[in-house]
């Protein structure tokens, strides 16, 4: 008589390959029989086994394949088959389709229900896979957009006529009057952009629609937007959880808010602002894990960063950062605080807005309806004796006056200006009223900054830029040597190439030469000329660094800086980096 192969179990199968032992299969199924968990769950849940480990045992007991999500690139025509609030209730995801048969990974291949559900659905055979449930969730979020997940909340509308970017009204009358709604359609809102590493939510009313957009990598990227007839409950659902007058819809209000994303809590900084169609809102991320980064992660060069800590760690003087809105100034400014930063020194800022809370360090919020502006907070400031105090911004010569008093009275001074670059700072204090004699006792030190993308390490491959823009760097048509690189475009990156964002240095250093200049009224130029010949690279040079070592790309540099006449040191390359 011919005896039938039974399949082996899930637990003999992890045996065989050694990933657990006896003793750890008899006590997960002991907790399997008090819990009624699955075995494969309660072994990755306690850290017995990986999740990869149990998709090969399963693959192999079921006879179907596993897949590597995170490696393919799925067709949005195909994510589009099965819609998101089922792909999340069952932990699924489709993969490929063809004709009639669609593919779809599975954490759990057996689960019979998702299967009849997904079959009525799409009408189509499914071809069962099998992956990781971390993977399928975070493929889930990388593929199903903000609409989806808005329409899941709301409810699709009888025509389907949800575009990519706008959905439009709605016609359901509790989604007007239902608060829950509201509430989850701003949570959604903010907690996808947290996630998605945007570092602000606009939200902004059109005449015809809602528009949100994040700003993720220093790029606006537009989301889908809520029905407009929303538009005044999203809104005030923002004023009110930022504690601001509902009521006033004419003038612009500034607040702030916190979220609680996982086992963490985000901080958002909310400015309202009218417009003739109502009150745009910008929410700032303020996540705490970005600020807990040393100098060595900003991105600064080894040369630089060396002679910017003997700065830091100077007892006196002005040192000053310079550079655009939103270009890391404020990063910089607490990376290097926390750097110096210790018991036995008094420190104390002045800020407006204050962005995070530094331990150890007293932080005052300007209040200027109060009469609290820079200027006066500094005066109260010297007669707390302190060593090191951090000004916000210089906006006004009544706070540069006070700053570099402060700095020619033994204190240690740090603050940020608008300005171009680091010799600009120079002459910008000038033109301020500033005495020379004042400037060029107080300054030791200006550094210049902006914010490149980084290449996404996931999709990053060599390439040839094209003549055109080799010519705008080295107009002399003499190329070098050097490979550059680029992102493709993948889930990872969402197909931008890029992922994450790094800093632009360059730093000038107030030598008793570059002193006697400033006294003596000496143009930009000039100045600049004396800082080369001590060391300094500016702006574009430290940008083609950082791209011939593929950190970044050559347009991305070109973005933001602007190429200097040629010098030796313009020519890219490892050397040019310390």
């Amino acid at each position: 008589m011919k005896t039938i192969d039974t399949p082996k179990k899930i637990g003999e199968l992890l045996l065989e390959r050694e990933y657990i032992t006896e003793e750890q299969l008899k006590t997960a199924l002991r907790i399997q029989q008090k819990s009624g968990k699955k075995l494969g769950v309660i072994l990755v849940d306690s850290g017995i086994i990986q999740e990869d480990q149990l998709v090969e045992v399963i693959s192999e007991r079921l006879k179907i394949s596993k897949l590597n999500i995170s490696s393919l690139v799925i067709n949005p025509n195909v994510i589009s088959a099965i819609p998101v609030d089922i792909a999340k209730k069952h932990h699924l995801l489709p993969v490929f389709k063809m004709g009639n048969i669609l593919t779809v990974a599975m954490v759990d291949p057996l689960d019979v229900i998702a299967l009849d559900e997904i079959r009525y659905i799409t009408k189509c055979i499914i071809k069962r896979a099998v992956a990781g449930e971390k993977a399928i969730t975070e493929a889930i979020d990388q593929y199903y957009s903000v609409a989806d997940s808005v329409r899941d909340i709301i409810g699709d509308e009888s025509d389907n006529s949800i575009t990519e970017t706008h959905l439009v009204e709605s016609q359901s009358e509790e989604i007007v009057t239902g608060d829950s709604t509201v509430v989850r359609l701003v949570n959604l809102i903010l907690s996808r952009a947290i996630q998605d590493g945007a570092s602000d939510v606009h939200i902004e009313p059109d005449e015809n629609y809602l528009r949100i957009r994040y700003r993720v990598n220093g790029v606006m990227r537009e989301e889908a937007s809520p029905p407009k007839k929303l538009q005044p409950e999203i809104i005030s659902r923002v004023k009110i959880a930022a504690n601001l007058d509902v009521s006033e819809k004419r003038l612009p209000q500034d607040g702030r808010m916190a979220i609680r994303i996982g086992d963490r809590d985000v901080d958002l900084r909310v400015s309202t602002l009218p417009t003739i169609h109502g009150e745009k809102i910008v929410v700032r991320i303020l996540d705490k894990r970005k600020m807990m980064i040393g100098l060595p992660e900003l991105g600064l060069r080894p040369g630089v960063l060396e002679r910017w800590r003997n700065y830091i760690c100077k007892p006196e003087g002005l040192i000053l950062i310079s550079g655009p809105t939103s270009s890391g100034k404020t990063s910089t400014l607490y990376a290097s605080l926390q750097e110096i930063n210790n018991i036995e020194k008094n420190m104390i800022t002045v800020e407006d807005p204050v962005e995070y809370s530094l331990p150890l360090i007293n932080q005052i919020q300007i209040n200027e309806k109060a009469g609290l502006t820079f200027a006066s907070a500094l005066r109260s400031i010297l007669r707390q004796n302190p060593d090191v105090i951090m000004v916000g911004e210089i906006r006004d010569s009544e706070t540069a006056v006070m700053a570099i008093r402060a700095a020619l009275t033994g204190h240690l001074v740090f603050s940020t200006i608008h300005t171009n670059d680091t010799v600009a700072t120079i002459t910008r204090l000038v033109d301020m009223g500033i005495e020379k004699y004042m400037v060029s006792s107080a300054l030791e030190a200006v550094l210049a900054q902006r914010l490149v993308r980084t290449i996404c390490l996931e999709c990053k491959e060599e390439y040839s830029p094209p003549n055109s823009v080799l010519e705008r760097v080295y107009p002399d048509g003499q190329f070098p040597e050097v490979t550059f690189y680029r992102g493709t475009g993948c889930i990872k990156c969402r197909g931008t190439g890029f992922s994450g964002l790094s800093g632009l240095y360059e730093l000038v250093e107030i030598t008793d030469n570059i002193r006697e200049m400033i006294l003596g009224g000496a143009s930009e130029a000039v100045i600049k000329s004396a800082a080369m010949a001590d060391g300094y690279r500016p702006l574009f040079d430290a940008g083609m660094d950082m791209a011939a070592l593929g950190v970044t790309t050559i347009d991305e540099v070109l973005k933001v800086t602007t190429p200097e006449r040629q010098t030796e040191s313009a020519v890219p390359g490892v050397s040019a980096l310390v």
